[in-house]
């Protein structure tokens, strides 16, 4: 059955996206949510459009914008007179590459699919891989057999979380393939994956985080979390 993603971007995020204001680490996540998710693509090439459309009114208009400048131009996007970027991808390679769980943008990381990831042991059947990208933030990704909970841990900053294959479970709410958590420093939490399988997710975050227990705080470092 098809998951319906239900956990999406905001808009300061895809804003910052199109701004191209993002680390490496964030663009990687929002690049591959984008891959699976209609909604905030759509969403992101009506921002590309509105900055297509400011720079094209030239710096002296740029700087008479008022608040309304935003919902103006968006309702022109809606009504077909600024038309958003459209991918000339087709559907099927842009959700999961040529074949495969990860996504196209995810693939080009880790040089290929599941198969191809290098796997480091944390804990308690959990496993990560760390990704290459900019000091600005950190992106990885995480295995967490069926069931297993990750440590209680609050943020120092914003950690985002995609789920690629599997879910997990986290204050009530189930987050699938495509759905998105974001947590800061209000959120202090412990997702657990789902029963039925494992879970693969990309996650990355921008400062440590805050673990509660001591074996965590012991290992953070050498994790690198």
């Amino acid at each position: 059955m098809t998951h319906s993603i239900r956990h999406h971007l905001g808009d300061d995020v895809l804003m910052a996206y199109s701004a191209g204001t993002l680390p490496e680490a964030f663009n990687l996540l929002v690049a591959t949510h984008l891959s699976l998710c209609d909604a905030c693509r759509a969403q992101a090439g009506a921002f590309d459009a509105l900055g297509g459309a400011v720079l094209e009114t030239g710096n002296d208009d740029v700087a008479a914008l008022d608040e309304d400048a935003l919902a103006a131009t968006l309702a022109l996007i809606a009504g077909g007179s600024v038309a958003p970027a459209q991918s000339d991808t087709p559907a099927e390679t842009r959700r999961n590459g040529p074949s495969g769980v990860l996504p196209g943008p995810l693939r080009d990381y880790v040089g290929g699919d599941l198969d191809d990831i290098h796997w480091r042991p944390v804990g308690m059947g959990v496993k990560q891989a760390i990704l290459p990208t900019s000091a600005e933030a950190n992106a990885r990704l995480l295995f967490i057999p069926a069931g297993a909970a990750m440590p209680d841990h609050g943020h120092k900053g914003r950690e985002m979380t995609m789920v690629l294959k599997g879910a997990f479970i986290d204050d009530g709410e189930r987050f699938g393939r495509g759905d998105v958590e974001i947590a800061d420093q209000h959120l202090h939490h412990t997702p657990v994956a789902d029963v039925s399988e494992d879970c693969i997710c990309l996650a990355v975050t921008d400062a440590p985080l805050k673990f509660r227990a001591l074996i965590p705080k012991i290992a953070q470092p050498f994790l690198r979390i």
